[in-house]
């Protein structure tokens, strides 16, 4: 089913998505210790990591947040509308992600503001989690949204948010 475009006006405080979730694998592993040059051996020596208190390897605390970020780009219905990612923030490491997880995404829309004529920022919660539903990751996100109708002092919008 293709969804609408959504724009700055249509978002209610409360609004929630969702993406399917995505396995994490080895190579994931392999290719974010490349890019970042992080390889200690927690992520990528397997005999190293057995014997820590997770028993097996973890993936990088920035790889969730790097896919979380991926994953909301999938959401189609907003490739018009976004402008810019304007922060990351309050982003915590709940539990350990392994290989095979199986992680998907959730958004909520926490708060509008109106920042220019053409524009505004939405406020939202990002969640990355577990196929059992357990939180790994979490945190606040802000996106530079474009309004559908901009006039002048704000959207056009007919809830007045």
């Amino acid at each position: 089913m293709l969804l609408s475009d959504q724009y700055f006006e249509d978002l209610k405080v409360g609004d929630t998505f969702y993406v399917q979730g995505r396995a994490i694998t080895e190579e994931d592993l392999r290719l974010f210790a490349h890019i970042s040059g992080d390889h200690h051996p927690i992520h990528t020596d397997e005999s190293y990591a057995r014997k820590t208190r997770f028993g097996q390897r973890i993936a990088h605390g920035p790889l969730g947040l790097a896919l979380a970020i991926g994953m909301v780009a999938q959401l189609t219905q907003f490739n018009k509308s976004t402008l810019a990612m304007t922060d990351i923030r309050e982003w915590i490491f709940l539990r350990p992600v392994f290989i095979g997880d199986v992680l998907s995404l959730e958004f909520t829309i926490l708060g509008k503001r109106q920042n220019r004529d053409t524009a505004g920022i939405v406020e939202r919660r990002l969640r990355l989690v577990k196929a059992d539903g357990i939180v790994a990751q979490e945190g606040l996100s802000s996106l530079l949204m474009a309004c559908r109708t901009p006039v002048s002092g704000g959207c056009e919008t007919d809830s007045g948010t």
